[in-house]
């Protein structure tokens, strides 16, 4: 019986935080700050721009690098 109160207690527990943070999370879900890749897209435009450029920028932030390195 001990068992069943506090799994109660626990999922009740669960409910009241998951009611305090919606608004928080409700927030975080709609983010779109990503821009597409490529010299024309950035704030500041590079001087100097090459294809090892090009192809590190379209490839973050995946782990690993690109193949024309």
């Amino acid at each position: 019986m001990g068992l069943i109160k506090m799994a109660a207690a626990g999922a009740a527990g669960y409910a009241v935080y998951k009611y305090a943070t919606r608004e928080k999370e409700a927030a975080h879900a709609g983010y779109t700050d990503v821009r597409d890749s490529g010299p024309e897209n950035m704030a500041s435009t590079p001087k100097h721009w090459s294809k090892t450029d090009e192809a590190s920028d379209q490839s973050f932030p995946a782990s690993d690098p690109p193949s024309n390195y």
